[in-house]
């Protein structure tokens, strides 16, 4: 896992198949193929961080880099028709991963038996295996359980979620006609939120409903019938459900922001402005954000009142993982690049991030063309598909995973082993997220970026 990429020659003919086995080999038409598009690569070399002696490239005269037989990327120099080529510094990618042993470790004031919560409450949290906060839950949980506005600042994994979810259990739990709104930035993150209440709330009788698009909203409009304590969705289909009638905030005295900066970035400020101002003047506001910039204050200054804020410091990139760049040109197709890289038998749980939702489905198609067990989510595909990729990558039944930045955030995947930036992102803070999927728990990660 901690075994540093160097300088490997670019694959030819039928040398595809062989650290894998037989279990990746691709059908005869594929194969003959594949040694094709390979003849012309003899000679060539990847080179990762350091300057390559002689550079491999991608594009050539195929039709496609992202996997599909139409895709305009790919084509050399015009693979950036209708793109914007990304400006970044291509040395932040590159970083050696600090020994997790050096890492400071955090003491927390607090255990899970000492926040003042219910005793119902306090089981789930034994059987759920908690016993030491996060610094974000340590420092936010008892403000909250004390009624006070929050604001988190800390970056995707680090335990936002039980922070606001376990003092609006208790509420909910111990108070009268509590109802809580819960916002994300995407159904997956919405998901992943009500999965964990549902865990935290076991047999205490607390109902919730995700509002989230590609999803049928008849069913959401039928769980809103039964009055839920909790809703818990995406700004675009709370504010549809406002619009038709079916969803009334006047009596909701609890509202989440998770991933604000994410949503204001995806152009959701409109929409939540439109939803706080339906809520009640006299409520509690939890604003969690890996950032703080001027368009959240400006919401943080609006909406809450005295707010408590809690940072928690956290590098700009995860000391656990290793960071490196993959240098290509222009005469080398890029998929063949990757081909190499996922062969390597350290890759065991790789998720892979393009740019475009035509051409991350088109590269997870080319995988499994190659032999992989990849599947793939983006905005055009629909919720139970995404779900179902989802499931089936965490629990192992595949081991690739490309996405759009639909997964840079928030999402918990046990073990992911490599992030691969297959497309650069549109900025750096999204390069932060999307290596934040690895090296997780303590756990040593892999980050390389593909740069022309």
């Amino acid at each position: 896992m901690s075994q540093k990429f160097s300088s490997v020659r670019t694959v030819s003919g039928n040398s595809f198949n062989k650290n894998r086995g037989n279990s990746r080999n691709t059908s005869q038409n594929s194969g003959s193929r594949n040694k094709s598009r390979n003849q012309s690569a003899q000679g060539s070399y990847v080179s990762f961080g350091s300057a390559p002696r002689k550079a491999a490239s991608f594009g050539g005269n195929s039709r496609s880099s992202f996997g599909g037989a139409k895709s305009n990327f790919g084509r050399g120099p015009k693979r950036f028709r209708g793109v914007k080529k990304s400006v970044l510094d291509q040395n932040k990618f590159i970083k050696k991963a600090v020994p997790v042993a050096e890492v400071e470790e955090y003491v927390p004031k607090n255990k899970f038996v000492d926040f003042r919560v219910c005793q119902e409450l306090k089981n789930n949290i034994i059987v759920k295996g908690y016993e030491t906060p996060t610094p974000i839950q340590d420092q936010a949980i008892p403000s909250a359980l004390e009624g006070r506005d929050v604001i988190g600042v800390a970056a995707t994994g680090t335990g936002k979620t039980a922070a606001f979810i376990i003092p609006l259990i208790n509420k909910v739990f111990t108070g009268q006609n509590q109802k809580v709104l819960i916002i994300t930035p995407t159904r997956e993150l919405a998901s992943q939120i009500d999965i964990e209440l549902r865990e935290f709330s076991k047999n205490m009788r607390i109902r919730s409903v995700q509002c989230i698009g590609g999803a049928r909203i008849g069913r959401q409009i039928s769980e809103l019938s039964r009055n839920p304590q909790f809703v818990i969705g995406t700004p675009g289909r709370i504010n549809d459900l406002i619009k038709r009638g079916r969803l009334n905030l006047a009596g909701t005295q609890n509202i989440v922001l998770d991933e604000v900066d994410r949503m204001l970035d995806m152009g959701f400020i409109n929409d939540i402005k439109l939803i706080l101002s339906k809520l009640p003047q006299n409520k509690q506001s939890l604003f969690f954000s890996a950032t703080i910039s001027p368009r959240i204050s400006s919401l943080i200054q609006s909406f809450m009142n005295n707010p408590v804020t809690v940072s928690v410091k956290t590098t700009v990139t995860s000391d656990n993982v290793e960071q490196d760049i993959v240098k290509v040109s222009f005469d080398q197709r890029k998929i063949e690049v990757l081909h190499e890289i996922l062969n390597k038998p350290e890759c065991e749980k790789v998720l892979i991030f393009g740019r475009t939702k035509r051409g991350v489905e088109n590269l997870s198609r080319d995988l499994e063309k190659r032999g992989f067990k990849s599947s793939s989510i983006h905005g055009d595909k629909a919720q139970n598909k995404r779900e179902k990729a989802l499931k089936l990558f965490k629990e192992n039944h595949v081991n690739i995973l490309v996405a759009t930045d639909v997964a840079a955030r928030g999402l918990d995947i046990d073990d992911v082993t490599h992030v691969i930036n297959y497309d650069l992102p549109e900025n750096y803070e999204d390069y932060v997220h999307r290596i934040g999927r690895t090296g997780r728990a303590n756990k040593r990660g892999t980050a390389l970026t593909f740069v022309s």
